[in-house]
């Protein structure tokens, strides 16, 4: 089994190859096949050549192009707590007039309940399961894999408990945790080596200043290497402010501050 980390917008889409097949962990916004295109050329594996989508929520940076990616052959599968949320971001689209978004066609779905997700995934040659983890919101469901990989999309990272006890959130993890995982895929955060010390990010003067820096780069649609170029900030750094950003809503500079200050200690 190989795992591809595929970085062409602001939100990580992960590809999954299997002994027999392969299956692609979200998609990023509406607009993006094109960068979707490309990052599938680096891997020189064909759009086509994917099987099955498993969207980790349907919130619009996590399936905006995945219908257009199934146009091409491969199969959207959801899980069945999830059906009543797959059109949740159609109305965002409709206001964006300059994007280009496919409604999902449900007549085209694959639907599973969780109890079949583990034979679902050995048609791929993919051992692992598919459970509900709600918390971030709650169509939310990670993928978790035999070898100790979980793709959580945007449940909250494991530095930020502190701050949700006695939430879903943590409920959710007590969950995932309890299978001793390796690796988590996040959606929006660099993926995490649970067992391996994560780097320090970079020292900064004035923090508060670079970091109102990144997030006045993420409103003006600016990727990860265009915010290092005109901060010099350090990647990784950008990747926690980008990830708290984008997934905790109305928040400020200061409480992403709080949150890299519980995440460092």
């Amino acid at each position: 089994m190989r795992i591809h980390e595929l970085r062409y917008t602001a939100t990580n889409t992960y590809l999954i190859e299997g002994e027999c097949g392969r299956l692609l962990f979200d998609t990023g916004w509406a607009g993006t096949y094109d960068a979707f295109c490309g990052a599938m050329g680096e891997l020189r594996i064909p759009v086509q050549f994917i099987d099955y989508i498993l969207i980790s929520h349907y919130h619009p940076d996590h399936m905006g192009i995945a219908q257009e990616i199934a146009d091409r052959g491969a199969v959207i599968v959801a899980m069945d707590l999830q059906r009543p949320y797959i059109h949740t971001a159609d109305a965002v689209f409709a206001k964006e007039n300059k994007v280009r978004f496919r409604p999902i066609d449900d007549a085209k779905l694959r639907v599973i309940r969780p109890e079949e997700s583990r034979g679902f995934l050995e048609e791929l040659g993919i051992g692992g399961e598919i459970i509900p983890t709600p918390g971030h919101s709650d169509d939310s469901i990670t993928l978790v894999l035999d070898d100790g990989s979980l793709f959580v999309g945007d449940l909250n990272p494991l530095y930020e408990l502190e701050l949700h006890k006695g939430t879903m959130i943590a409920e959710s993890w007590k969950r995932l945790l309890a299978g001793n995982p390796k690796t988590v895929y996040y959606g929006h955060a660099k993926t995490a080596r649970l067992n391996a010390a994560e780097p320090e990010p970079s020292s900064v003067n004035d923090r508060f200043a670079l970091v109102a820096g990144i997030v006045k780069g993420i409103d003006k649609g600016w990727d990860i290497a265009k915010i290092r170029r005109k901060t010099d900030a350090d990647e990784g750094f950008i990747e926690d402010v980008m990830r708290m950003y984008l997934t905790h809503q109305n928040i400020g500079v200061q409480g992403i501050l709080d949150r890299i200050e519980i995440k460092n200690k």
